[in-house]
């Protein structure tokens, strides 16, 4: 093939997937099949559709997916339980995703007894 050839066959690839992704595609999905255009993300060795699902711990759950904290309840996709060092007792944190445990408490933050 000569380069003016590669060049077409590149420009009629680029084009069929621009077509496939493109919002005003005819077609959408019906069942559980990844489509090419569609985002999804990795979790491990699965994939999952961030609008329905988080990574929590190496696995895929729902983004309602709850879990206790303390004597508080936290949602995993979008916060986390940090430990946290009270002299009287020992206490936890539940903190918006992503913040550093170690930092001071912000009016985000929630404490959390610990469950004896």
């Amino acid at each position: 093939m000569t380069p003016r050839c590669y060049m077409l066959a590149v420009l009629a690839a680029v084009c069929i997937l621009t077509l496939l992704c493109s919002h005003g595609a005819p077609v959408s999905p019906t069942d559980a099949h990844l489509m090419l255009c569609q985002s999804h993300t990795r979790c491990g060795s699965k994939f999952y559709d961030p609008q329905q699902h988080c990574c929590y711990d190496d696995a895929v759950v729902s983004l309602g997916r709850t879990q206790k904290c303390g004597n508080c309840t936290f949602r995993v996709c979008f916060e986390q339980c940090c430990p946290w060092s009270d002299r009287l007792q020992e206490t936890f944190v539940v903190k918006v995703k992503g913040q550093k445990c170690f930092l001071a408490l912000s009016s985000d933050d929630r404490v959390c007894s610990s469950v004896s």
